[in-house]
């Protein structure tokens, strides 16, 4: 039995990661401060002897013993890491600067879930890890990417000056159950805006493409990371490399939802890449044959019974 903490672990992925160590034997640790995470992501998890919550911000230093870390402490929607855009750096730095100094005092493996928004706007397409990224450093976004993008930098520089047991992945487009009804991504909010009749708002035209991963296959992928050989640090991309563009993405969710509501279009925000897919060769080569098992119709089937039930719509 390890002991393994998850910074993040009340959020939407931390919760499903923190159920599937869980039911592999694991003693979890959440941490979270509840900015984007919810108690209600974990309530089912709370009668486990082996669970346990803490209630701390990662900006803040902490002391406990593990053998394993995976920090994913950060907003990661436009609506919510712009709201406060000094504390989503923080978040990414000085967190990644205290659980780094976890992992180098306990000797603990860590895993930086970092994303694809460290591509920027790409003019590579699709996107593999050697790409350096088109990013807007005095941009609105800067505050995730930028702040995901040194997160990297320090890790990496823990593993050379420190020997710390580092892993990063790059999560690219996410969804499914337990997604924030509010947090203004593209996936529950159609879903929601169909669900209700409403108007499905799309930012542009419409034909920028995103690739869209279900939170299982995610999972599966942050596991298989942790586990590699001692010396494999990545980046490695994890996402589903089949391409959509928002207007494809939009006609589904209104068929599947049997919904009325109409496309209206707004301009298109700043900095909003026109394109995101991965290549994910790396992690089928490394992460023992790794790939994304639910496909897009499948995974918005089950968060759409999701929101049902949660919004009671």
């Amino acid at each position: 039995m390890k002991r393994i903490l998850v910074t993040g672990g009340a959020g939407f992925i931390g919760s499903h990661l923190c159920e599937r160590l869980l039911e592999e034997g694991n003693d979890v640790i959440a941490l979270d401060n509840y900015f984007t995470g919810s108690k209600s992501n974990i309530l089912h998890l709370l009668d486990n002897k082996y669970f346990e919550v803490i209630r701390h911000d990662v900006t803040m230093p902490f002391y406990l013993e593990v053998d394993e870390i995976y920090n994913l402490a950060c907003p990661a929607s436009p609506v919510h890491y712009q709201h406060n855009g000094i504390k989503t750096i923080k978040t990414s730095v000085m967190g990644a600067i205290n659980v780094l100094g976890l992992a180098k005092r306990k000797n603990a493996r860590i895993l930086q879930a970092s994303t694809s928004e460290v591509y920027g706007d790409p003019k590579v397409h699709p996107q593999t890890e050697t790409y350096w990224g088109n990013v807007n450093t005095l941009g609105p976004r800067a505050c995730y990417d930028e702040g995901k993008r040194c997160a990297e930098t320090l890790f990496v520089n823990y593993q050379t000056q420190n020997n710390v047991d580092i892993k990063i992945i790059r999560i690219f487009n996410t969804y499914g159950p337990r997604m924030h009804p509010n947090d203004g991504r593209v996936v529950s909010n159609f879903i929601i805006q169909a669900l209700k009749g409403d108007d499905i708002t799309i930012y542009g035209d419409g034909s920028q493409t995103r690739s869209f991963q279900y939170v299982d296959d995610l999972v599966e992928g942050m596991i298989r990371m942790m586990k590699t050989e001692k010396g494999f640090s990545g980046p490695v991309n994890i996402g589903n490399p089949n391409e959509f563009t928002i207007k494809q993405l939009a006609e589904t969710i209104i068929t599947l939802t049997k919904s009325k509501s109409k496309l209206i279009y707004f301009p298109l925000p700043q900095d909003d890449p026109s394109q995101r897919q991965p290549d994910i060769s790396l992690a089928k080569k490394r992460l023992k044959g790794w790939e994304p098992k639910i496909q897009l119709e499948e995974g918005l089937v089950k968060t759409i019974e999701y929101f049902k039930s949660t919004l009671n719509i």
